[in-house]
């Protein structure tokens, strides 16, 4: 396992430094996103190659679970990277907001506190991975189906909601807010009508099919860590707080009653209003 966090901890430090030099040429701290959805998929791959194989009667690549599980984590980190690719050069040479407002705080010192930042989202990255850091250490046959077993079976079928589920909903975002009769309104359909963030839940649903898939791993107990920090990040930290406020300042009255008629995370049929008027 050290040897394993080693090789993980070299590739994010390099890669959010070199990151970092080319956002600040750029201008646009932004691309710091993009580049970490895509940076699972190289530490996933790292896991699979540096981890140690069983001398005796090694099983066969396609029923590995440590190769399928790179093959779940690449497929998904390339559609997430080219997704928030896409979003960045659109905007660019404007920064997504969030970091604007970033950089506005730190004013003199967003240099050094950028980096740090940028360093720590690679630390997030290690932290994240534990599930595929223990499947990849798992010297043990899972039995069919691919030596899977329940558990990965599981994961598989909760990764493969998960990713559909977050394609739907940027696909109805980005429907959404191409029409321009749309413009400075909010959108509450499909996915959007049942949660106002159904890509975050999605997003998080694809940690707990990880999780479960590494559950039947030796000490894959310890990758839940993964979906719960997922989850706490999401609604406490740098997810839903800062975009809901960035929506009700831009967005006024209309996003308020959209917090009062759609859950927040967990997909729910819209809550009806009381009506107000006399009869």
């Amino acid at each position: 396992m050290t040897l394993l966090l080693s090789a993980a901890l070299a590739f994010v430090v390099v890669e959010m430094s070199v990151t970092y030099l080319v956002a600040r040429r750029l201008r646009n701290f932004g691309i710091v996103d993009v580049v970490w959805s895509l940076g699972f998929g190289p530490i996933a791959a790292l896991f699979y190659l540096v981890a140690p194989r069983p001398s005796a009667s090694p099983p066969a690549p396609l029923a590995s679970p440590a190769l399928v599980l790179l093959l779940m984590v690449t497929a998904w980190s390339l559609r997430l990277g080219w997704h928030l690719l896409v979003r960045v050069k659109a905007h660019h040479p404007a920064e997504d907001v969030r970091y604007a407002q970033l950089r506005a705080e730190w004013g003199a010192q967003v240099g050094p506190r950028m980096y740090r930042f940028f360093l720590f989202q690679g630390a997030v990255q290690i932290l994240l991975s534990l599930p595929f850091a223990w499947v990849c250490l798992d010297p043990s046959p899972r039995g069919a189906p691919f030596q899977l077993g329940v558990t990965g079976v599981m994961g598989m079928a909760l990764w493969l909601v998960g990713i559909a589920g977050e394609s739907v909903a940027d696909r109805q975002l980005s429907r959404f807010r191409a029409c321009p009769d749309n413009r400075g309104k909010v959108c509450n359909q499909g996915l959007w009508g049942w949660s106002r963030h159904p890509n975050y839940f999605f997003e998080w649903l694809v940690w707990v099919g990880y999780a479960v898939f590494a559950s039947g791993s030796v000490w894959g107990w310890t990758g839940w860590l993964s979906p719960a920090l997922m989850l706490h990040f999401l609604l406490n930290v740098t997810g839903i707080p800062m975009t809901e406020a960035l929506s009700v300042r831009s967005k006024g009255d209309a996003y308020r009653l959209y917090q009062q008629t759609t859950s927040a995370f967990f997909p729910r049929p819209p809550r009806k209003l009381p009506s107000t008027t006399s009869p």
